[in-house]
C-alpha cells in the first residue's frame, strides 16, 4: 500500500501530561468511570497536540499503556507480574526493568487491548476539528519484542526466548487480525529487539518471525515497522547500524520501514534507497534523545537531502523513535518544526499535502 509523498507520520508513543504521571502512581484511588474520563482526557490531549503539530498520521499516543510494551502483560494469563525491579537506584539502564516468570500456557483471551484503545482514538477523532484529514495508527509490539520481559520456562514448554516467541507470535496476529476487522488502515508492528539484535542473531529468522506474525494482515492494511536502537531513558541498546540488518531485513512484510537517522548525523543515509526499492521508509528526522530543538529550515534542508537518496513518493518523515521519552512541550515543538519543514519542501516541489 503506498503513502502521499513527503507524508508527516510518528512511530506511537507520546509524553504523558503530568497530570496523568500522578495519577498513574495512586490508580488505586480511582473508580473505573475516574480511569475511564482519565484515559479519554490523556488521548484528547496527545490528539491535539498532533494535530496541531500538522501530522498527516496521528496515534493515541499510547496514553493509556505505562509503557509502548510494559502493560501488555497485564493482558496475558501464565505469567506471575514482578513485583520489584532487580535494581533501583543509579543510572538509568535496562536492568531496572524486571522479567516476569511464566507460570502457565500463555494465552490472552480478552485479547491485547489494542483494539479497545483504537476504538478510543476513533471515537475522540470523531469529534476533534480538523482529525478527518489524518489517518489514524495503532502500534502493536511483536513477539520477539514481547518475549524479552519474560523468563523461559522449560517445564511448560518454553526452553528459550525462540519458544516464548512461537507462543506468543499467535496471540500478537490474532490482535492484528481484530484491528483490522475494527477498521485499522494503519498499524506499526514494532520489533526494536529485532534490530537491537541484528547483530549477533540471525536476521533471516527475525524476518521469518515478522512475516508469520503480519501474514493474515498484509495486503488488508497498511503494515508499518519501526527499527530502533533503543530508547529507555534516552539511551541506546544495540549498536547504532542499520547496515547488518541488510539485506535480511528487506524481505520483511511491510509497507513501510523507519529508520533513526537525525541522533546519529544522518548515517548510512544512502541505504534508504535499499528499503525504497521495497516499500516506503520512513525517515528520523527529529532526534528524541536531545533538546535541541530544529527549526522548520533545518527539517527542510535534512528532507531535501533524503531526496539524494529516495524519491519523493517513497518517503514519509517522523521522529526518530516514540515521544514518550521527551519532555510534552519539547515534543509539540519538535512535531510542528517537522511539519513545517517538510510542508515548505511540499510546497517548493508542487506536492499538494497529504
Amino acid at each position: 500500500m503506498r503513502s502521499n509523498p513527503l507524508r508527516t507520520s510518528v512511530i506511537g508513543s507520546y509524553p504523558f501530561p503530568g497530570w496523568l504521571e500522578l495519577a498513574s502512581v495512586q490508580l488505586d484511588r480511582f473508580g473505573p468511570d475516574d480511569l475511564a474520563e482519565l484515559q479519554e482526557d490523556a488521548v484528547t490531549c496527545a490528539l491535539h497536540d498532533q494535530l496541531a503539530a500538522g501530522l498527516d498520521v496521528v496515534t493515541d499516543g499510547e496514553q493509556t499503556r505505562l509503557d509502548f510494551n510494559l502493560s501488555f502483560y497485564g493482558h496475558l494469563e501464565g505469567i506471575e507480574l514482578e513485583s520489584a525491579s532487580p535494581r533501583r537506584f543509579g543510572p538509568p539502564a535496562h536492568d531496572q526493568r524486571g522479567k516476569h516468570k511464566v507460570v502457565a500456557p500463555l494465552r490472552a483471551p480478552r485479547g491485547l487491548g489494542v483494539v479497545e484503545e483504537f476504538k478510543r482514538l476513533g471515537r475522540i477523532a470523531a469529534a476533534a476539528p480538523h482529525a478527518s484529514r489524518a489517518t489514524l495508527k495503532a502500534s502493536v509490539p511483536g513477539p520477539y519484542t514481547l518475549s524479552g520481559r519474560l523468563l523461559p520456562e522449560p517445564g511448560l514448554g518454553y526452553a528459550d526466548r525462540w519458544a516464548l516467541t512461537e507462543a506468543l507470535l499467535p496471540i500478537v496476529r490474532a490482535e492484528l487480525e481484530a484491528l483490522v476487522a475494527a477498521g485499522c488502515t494503519e498499524v506499526s508492528v514494532d520489533e526494536p529487539s529485532m534490530s537491537c539484535y541484528a547483530h549477533r542473531e540471525d536476521p533471516r529468522r527475525f524476518v521469518d518471525i515478522f512475516n508469520r506474525t503480519v501474514e493474515t494482515i498484509a495486503g488488508r492494511t497498511r503494515v508499518c515497522t519501526h527499527l530502533c536502537f533503543g530508547n529507555y531513558k534516552a539511551r541506546a541498546i544495540g549498536p547504532r547500524r542499520i547496515a547488518p540488518m541488510f539485506p535480511a531485513f528487506l524481505d520483511f512484510k511491510c509497507d513501510e520501514m523507519h529508520v533513526e537517522m537525525a541522533s546519529r548525523e544522518f548515517a548510512e543515509l544512502e541505504l534508504i534507497s535499499r528499503i525504497a526499492d521495497r516499500c516506503d521508509v520512513a525517515v528520523g528526522i527529529v532526534d528524541v534523545k536531545s533538546y535541541y530543538l530544529e527549526t522548520p529550515d533545518e527539517i527542510a534542508r535534512r528532507v531535501k537531502h533524503c531526496l539524494g537518496s529516495a524519491p519523493a513518493d517513497r518517503l514519509v518523515f517522523a521522529p526518530d523513535c516514540g515521544l514518550s521519552q521527551t519532555a510534552r512541550w519539547a515534543a509539540k515543538r519538535k512535531l510542528k518544526a517537522m511539519c513545517e519543514g517538510v510542508e515548505q519542501v511540499r510546497k517548493e516541489l508542487g506536492i499538494p499535502a497529504a
